[in-house]
Formats: structure tokens, sequence, C-alpha cells
């Protein structure tokens, strides 16, 4: 006859054991659901696994987990280098949009001006092209009437740029020569700000132009916001002189 315990203790403890999965119903459980580590990879991730295993039919799971470890470090070392690669081009980008932006201020009147816009801003941007235009304004300012500057018919810019829109992104550009003159054949990707008019100075368009996939939809325009504002209060502040 089986004596009743009368210790609390020892039946609880007893019952904690009961509960607790032996290692051969762990075994048992996974041999009969062969998917449960698929469906939970961050579990494999942190079994320890024997040295090697060999045999028909076994995996070998070190070296699923060192394949695994690989791939992440791999993915995490890609992930890093685009970082660096990106970080470092912004500041290359900032840093010659300041230059430029500096070349602009510190021009003498309105000649100087275009010449920079034309000959500098292209070696500091290093970009292939960058051109104006301005739509023909009545009677015509003369000062704003040169070789690299293109004349626009009224109402291009809002028809190029939209009406609410000061800059446009394009990834593939074809141009007649209306924007980038001879030059136009040699440009693929374009980027386009809006020069708005003053008193002495018609509406206008910055043309940037790169033989390569240098700009494109959805990229940051904030530098090229800048830029064009600086050349903007330039152009007022010269040809009011």
């Amino acid at each position: 006859m089986t004596r009743k315990s009368n210790d609390p203790i020892h039946d609880a403890t007893a019952a904690d054991s009961a509960r607790i999965p032996t290692a051969d119903s762990v075994a048992d459980y996974l041999d009969s659901h062969p998917g449960f580590f698929a469906d939970r990879p961050e579990l494999l991730a942190r079994m320890a696994a024997p040295s090697r295993w060999s045999g028909d039919g076994v995996v070998d799971m070190q070296r699923y987990l060192l394949e695994r470890t690989r791939t992440e470090m791999a993915d995490l070392r890609d992930c890093a280098q685009e970082v660096i690669e990106t970080s470092r081009s912004n500041m290359s980008v900032q840093t010659r949009t300041h230059a430029a932006a500096l070349a602009l201020i510190a021009v003498p009147d309105l000649d100087h001006l275009l010449r920079v816009v034309s000959d500098d801003l292209p070696l500091l941007l290093d970009l292939d092209v960058v051109a104006l235009g301005f739509e023909e304004p009545s009677p015509p300012f003369t000062a704003l009437v040169a070789a690299d500057v293109r004349r626009l018919p009224k109402g291009r810019v809002d028809k190029m740029l939209g009406s609410d829109k000061n800059v446009r992104l394009m990834k593939t550009i074809k141009d007649d020569g209306t924007l980038f003159g001879s030059a136009a054949g040699h440009v693929r990707s374009a980027a386009l700000a809006r020069l708005r008019p003053g008193k002495r100075v018609p509406a206008g368009l910055l043309a940037f132009g790169s033989r390569g996939a240098t700009f494109r939809p959805n990229q940051g325009t904030e530098l090229i916001h800048f830029l064009t504002r600086v050349l903007e209060s330039c152009l007022h502040r010269l040809a009011e002189r």
C-alpha cells in the first residue's frame, strides 16, 4: 500500500519535474515536426552544434550555422559600405555646392556672373554643362543677352517645371538645343531650377546637365534650391546696378 505524502514542497517539486520535457521527448517532438526550426530560425542560430556531423541523410548543423553567420556578416558589411559611400558622396556634393556658391558671390558684375555659370560651375559641380535661360522680357533686358544664355518663349518655365514646382529632376531628357545649346546631344539626365523674376530680371531657368545618370526623381533637391537662390540673389543685385 502506497503512503500518501503530506509534504506539499515535495509534491510541488515532483509535479514540476513531471512537466519538464526530457531529452528524448524533445527529440521525439523535433522528429515529428521537421519544420520546427524553419519556422523559428532565431532559435537555431542560438543552438550549440557538435564539431562535425557526417553520414547519409544527416544535416551538418555546424555548417548551416556557419554559412548563416557568414551571410549575415556579409550583409552587414555591404550595408555599412553603402552607408559610408553615400556619406562620402553627399559630403563631396555639399562641398562642391558651397564652392560654387562662393564663386557666384565673388563676381563683380553681371558679365562675370554669366561666365562663371557657363564656364566654372560645370567644373566645380563635376557636371558636363550648366546653362541659363530667360523668358523674353518686354522690353528685352540687354544685359542678359549673351551667347551662353538661352532665350525662352514666355511661359516656358512654368511649362517645363509646372506652375507649383521650383525644381524638376529628369532621369532622361531630350533637348533640341533650347536649354543646353550645342551640348544638348551629350546630356542624358538633367536638373531644372526656377529663377524667380525681379525688377530687371525676367523669369528664368538654371539647367544642370550630365551625360551620366547623375539626376533622377526622388533625389534630394535642397542643395539645388540653395545654389539657385544664391544665383538668383546675385542676378537681382548685379542687374540693378
